[in-house]
């Protein structure tokens, strides 16, 4: 019980506050309720297909493979694959995270993992053709060019301030994580 209340105590706040300002400002309360569902009917539509596809990643590729392509020791290929991945992707950001989550589960490295979620915030191809078409093509092929090398840089700096440890860590509680 005692975990029960402490893994979802955040949730229960927020239920406490939404009572109190029910009965404090009723017009607060339902805008607030209105954004809530919309956000939460959103998350409804997005999730499932990301989950199922999870599921097969999870089934259909091996963990060796991923290592080989994704791994530590994959260099290039993993930055590039991670990128691709990244970029590709449909949907918001908050769906990536359970991308990252499978991908460092079956041995992706952190910084590969990291690289996929600037890309898939920053670099996705759909918005890229909008940008060009609204802004150009010189504001997006610069920006895109300081994308790639501020995500590569994010990446290299917090794998390196992480260190061996901290990465090994993270690793460590991704595989801990309830599927």
């Amino acid at each position: 019980m005692k975990n029960t209340f402490k893994r979802y105590r955040l949730f229960l706040i927020l239920i406490v506050v939404y009572i109190i300002v029910y009965f404090i400002n009723r017009d607060l309360f339902d805008a607030s309720s209105s954004k809530t569902i919309s956000s939460l009917s959103e998350m409804a539509m997005v999730l499932p297909p990301i989950f199922i596809l999870l599921g097969l990643l999870d089934v259909w590729v091996k963990r060796e493979t991923m290592v080989s392509l994704m791994g530590k020791d994959s260099g290039i290929k993993g930055v590039l694959l991670a990128f691709l991945l990244g970029s590709a992707a449909a949907g918001p950001l908050y769906a990536g995270f359970p991308v990252a989550l499978m991908l460092l589960k079956k041995g992706s490295s952190f910084r590969n993992v990291l690289i996929m979620i600037g890309a898939w915030s920053t670099t996705k191809i759909p918005l890229l053709m909008f940008e060009a078409t609204s802004m150009g093509l010189a504001f997006t092929a610069t920006r895109f060019a300081l994308n790639i090398f501020g995500i590569m840089g994010i990446a290299l700096i917090s794998e390196r301030v992480l260190g061996q440890k901290g990465l090994e860590e993270i690793h460590t509680r991704a595989l801990k994580i309830e599927k």
